[in-house]
């Protein structure tokens, strides 16, 4: 057997809330490590939304799944869908938290907007409809002898993505650092096979060695080939062979639109917890994304409360 890993993010560009980065890994025969995840599972996953009638669960581009208003049960289906594969259930906000990213739940207290927050799950999707998705996922898996086997994420909120942004200078280290730092984390469950990974390009990055080196010290790493579209990196022996490939528009490897999905997914809750943390403060104050041109006008909206409950900007506020 072999392991396709999946990676990609969300809350890459805003100054408000956390950028999270999420990982998927899938066990699949070793013949099919190089066809299209898509194809193998036709008969109950779809690459985006699907049309009436159409019951398979949709697994694809967050952007394509998601837009500002129009809620979340396109994204919270597949997620939590996914999660029941892993004997995951989370019925509470705190509870998904705790699943993808335990180290959210120990900061919680330092966060303001997350220390006493909390709200069942799932927020938008149906029950009936999240069981019907599970049992569609689990009886075609089965069938075509794929398996679910790790979602992981990575939550990094302003003050500490402006810590790495000291560190490292810039913000694309900083998302390249979490992300391969998913993969080492999910690879190392699964020492003895070979495995395919798949990200998104990190901020324009074409070159990755040293990097893949930095966390795999141990191995050679071959360049396959550097270029704006697709970087190819390989190490590892015969028999173990790692694959890791960094592509444009990465989200068309299922395994990395499912961690979009979560990173998307996360993303919004988080920021459903930091709107409810300002309205106890300013009720008619407009919800935010947290991106640029909304961010500034959020911004300077609540910067008489912010001085009143003691949140530092370096709290607050992305640096970049």
């Amino acid at each position: 057997m072999a392991v396709l890993i999946g990676t990609d993010e969300a809350g890459y560009g805003p100054y408000l809330g956390p950028l999270v980065i999420s990982a998927t890994a899938w066990r699949v025969p070793d013949e099919a490590i190089g066809r299209n995840l898509y194809k193998t599972l036709a008969k109950c996953v779809c690459p985006g939304p699907p049309e009436d009638g159409d019951s398979r669960v949709a697994i694809a581009d967050s952007k394509k799944l998601y837009q500002p208003g129009a809620g979340l049960a396109g994204l919270e289906r597949g997620v939590l869908a996914s999660l029941r594969m892993l004997r995951i259930a989370p019925a509470r906000w705190r509870e998904v938290w705790a699943a993808l990213d335990p180290t959210c739940i120990e900061a919680a207290p330092i966060i303001p907007w997350h220390g006493d927050y909390d709200a069942e799950l799932p927020f938008a999707v149906e029950a009936s409809c999240l069981d019907a998705a599970t049992s569609l996922l689990a009886c075609e898996l089965a069938k075509r002898g794929v398996e679910l086997i790790g979602i992981r994420s990575r939550v990094i909120f302003p003050e500490r993505f402006n810590q790495l942004l000291d560190e490292h200078g810039n913000k694309a280290a900083a998302l390249s650092y979490g992300t391969l730092g998913l993969v080492q984390e999910l690879l190392s469950k699964h020492e003895g096979e070979p495995a395919l990974i798949g990200c998104d390009k990190h901020g324009g990055r074409n070159h990755y060695a040293g990097l893949l080196q930095h966390f795999f010290p141990d191995s050679f790493i071959e360049t396959r080939g550097e270029g704006r579209l697709l970087s190819i990196y390989r190490w590892g022996p015969s028999d173990c062979r790692r694959e890791a490939r960094f592509a444009a528009g990465g989200e068309s490897f299922l395994p990395s639109a499912l961690a979009s999905m979560t990173s998307k997914y996360l993303r919004e809750l988080a920021m459903a917890a930091f709107n409810d943390f300002w309205r106890r403060h300013l009720p008619d104050l407009r919800p935010t994304a947290g991106y640029p041109t909304d961010a500034h006008r959020f911004r300077k909206e609540i910067a008489a409360v912010q001085v009143q409950v003691g949140i530092t900007d370096r709290q607050l506020w992305r640096n970049r």
